[in-house]
């Protein structure tokens, strides 16, 4: 039990989740003067999911698993995956962007929104904003830092800089799954503007990227990557084993936020499709043809 009951820590995170909790139930009040009641019964609901996503970053960077992360690669990838999947997934259900901005003094919301969505001074971060939140450049950036932050001399310069560690490794992970899976959950102001059967490529090969890494650090080599967690004081798993883990968690794991997200899409494809069959076609690039026939198979008869 120590391991779970032990090596709590203090991370200035916890002040800034207080403040941007406490911010974000000003704004709610403020919408809920001028909102109907099922408007906020709708903002309360979610807000349930946004505070859940701000206590899994609380738990990835303050509780044990921060701690024992250090000495064991396979908790950290326990750490990642929350700082990539749990945590975010949440705070996207949670569409807290609206009652954020409504929570700014005065009218500075209301103000700040006009001034970013039609100011001139705020078209270069409109561009960069609106690039960054492309459908597929954010399926691509979350597969690139999730790829990236694995390359041994990366995740050890992580490990041996905690400013690195912490500026750059956990905030590329959260931020990238935040606008990862603002393309598959609905999240309001923001609009999902991938089609369904897109999103079902995106997640499906976006798996299997993470199994393709899975199997590269466990059965398709035989070391452990990652000097770091060779010679940790006090531990008696060997580094590859612990490597061998922590590719296994990141396999089985990953794949606990993939494939509801992916029968989700399915159910969204079959509710434009109108029956399962179509949707499968549609999916795997087929048409009908009037007669009934597939357009694989009407090709094939020419």
């Amino acid at each position: 039990m120590s391991y779970l009951t032990g090596h709590w820590s203090f991370d200035p995170f916890l002040i800034v989740a207080i403040v941007v909790a406490v911010w974000h139930e000003i704004g709610l009040a403020r919408l809920a003067r001028r909102s109907r009641p099922e408007r906020t019964r709708e903002r309360r609901l979610r807000s349930i999911w946004f505070y859940a996503g701000l206590g899994v970053l609380l738990l990835a960077v303050e509780s044990p698993v921060d701690y024992w992360a250090d000495a064991y690669f396979f908790v950290h990838m326990i750490q990642h995956l929350l700082l990539m999947f749990a945590a975010p997934v949440l705070v996207v259900a949670g569409a807290p962007w609206q009652p954020l901005l409504d929570g700014l003094p005065g009218r500075t919301g209301r103000s700040l929104t006009g001034e970013v969505l039609t100011g001139g001074w705020s078209r270069p971060l409109r561009a960069v904003g609106g690039w960054l939140l492309r459908p597929w450049v954010a399926v691509a950036a979350f597969n690139i830092v999730m790829l990236a932050w694995h390359v041994p001399a990366l995740f050890d310069l992580a490990e041996n800089n905690q400013a690195v560690h912490i500026w750059l490794m956990h905030a590329s992970f959260f931020l990238a799954g935040v606008a990862f899976w603002l393309q598959f959950i609905p999240s309001p102001p923001f609009r999902m503007r991938m089609p369904p059967v897109a999103q079902a490529a995106a997640l499906v090969s976006t798996n299997v990227i993470m199994w393709l890494l899975a199997m590269s650090m466990s059965f398709l080599t035989q070391v452990s990557w990652y000097p770091v967690y060779d010679h940790v004081p006090g531990v008696t798993l060997p580094a590859f084993a612990d490597q061998q883990i922590g590719a296994g968690i990141l396999w089985v794991c990953g794949d606990f936020w993939a494939i509801p997200m992916l029968i989700v899409v399915v159910r969204r494809i079959i509710a434009e499709d109108g029956s399962l069959g179509s949707a499968i076609d549609r999916m795997l690039g087929r048409h009908t043809t009037p007669t009934g026939t597939t357009g694989w198979a009407s090709r094939a008869g020419r």
